[in-house]
């Protein structure tokens, strides 16, 4: 199923997305809900971000380009960083470019929505806590980022956090494509096989480090390819199965001060 966050008649909503409408539903997404009974056409909404996380975690540098890249070893301490929920955007929305630099990097991502509360949970466990899956946008501003590797102000932006167009509880993630288009050329194309940190793996190391919770995000990587983009490109992310996650870059207009 394809659950969608949106805004119609001024107030935000749930529904289940099918072909080109969708059916209202009442209740906890992550618990008991039910259908109203009303079905609107999709181009009388306007899609959100289809969730509104607590955490949302990311991974740096975890793909190869093919499989004889992959080491030999996975790393003992995967590299994950936060993004704050004031990042978080949806789908349409401008992705603002800091008023101090002139671009930012793109990362097209598959990213997990946890369904369950998730302590200390072992890898053959991960999926029965897993909701859905939608895409994900780890707008970077590298610039930003500190000598000795901090990356917090560089992911920290409000609006480098676009996510949607939905939820799809379906999915297969180990057969997903993660793709993205920059004014409609193809800059990557790569089956999450390709993860050096499996989806899976990454989830229960979490779990372990920190109780995660209904609707927190984890975005699993980026492969190769994001590269900087400036004002008035536009993004598409995708995963077919899930859908298109476009956006647009502006100029913000408010700058830093020292």
């Amino acid at each position: 199923m394809k659950f969608a966050r949106f805004q119609y008649d001024n107030d935000i909503r749930y529904g289940v997305v099918t072909n080109d409408d969708v059916s209202v539903i009442d209740g906890d997404l992550f618990g008991e809900w039910t259908y109203t009974g009303e079905v609107l056409p999709l181009n009388q909404i306007k899609l959100l971000a289809p969730v509104e996380p607590k955490k949302i975690i990311g991974i740096g540098a975890n793909y190869v380009g093919s499989e004889e890249e992959r080491p030999d070893q996975l790393p003992e301490i995967p590299v994950f960083f936060f993004k704050p929920e004031s990042s978080i955007i949806g789908p349409e929305a401008d992705i603002e470019i800091p008023e101090a630099i002139d671009e930012v990097k793109f990362e097209s991502e598959l990213a997990v929505v946890v369904g369950k509360e998730m302590k200390n949970v072992e890898e053959e466990d991960v999926l029965d806590h897993i909701f859905g899956y939608t895409i994900g946008n780890d707008v970077t501003a590298p610039q930003f980022f500190q000598e000795d590797g901090h990356w917090t102000l560089g992911k920290a932006f409000d609006t480098f956090t676009p996510v949607g167009p939905v939820i799809e509880t379906e999915l297969d993630p180990s057969e997903a494509v993660v793709k993205a288009d920059i004014n409609g050329v193809e800059k990557q194309n790569s089956p999450t096989q390709l993860m050096i940190v499996s989806l899976k793996h990454m989830v229960s190391y979490l779990s372990k480090v920190m109780t995660l919770q209904p609707g927190d995000i984890i975005l699993t990587g980026s492969p190769l390819g994001a590269h900087f983009v400036k004002k008035g490109d536009v993004i598409e992310c995708r995963i077919d199965e899930i859908g298109v996650l476009k956006n647009k870059t502006v100029k913000a207009s408010v700058s830093i001060q020292s």
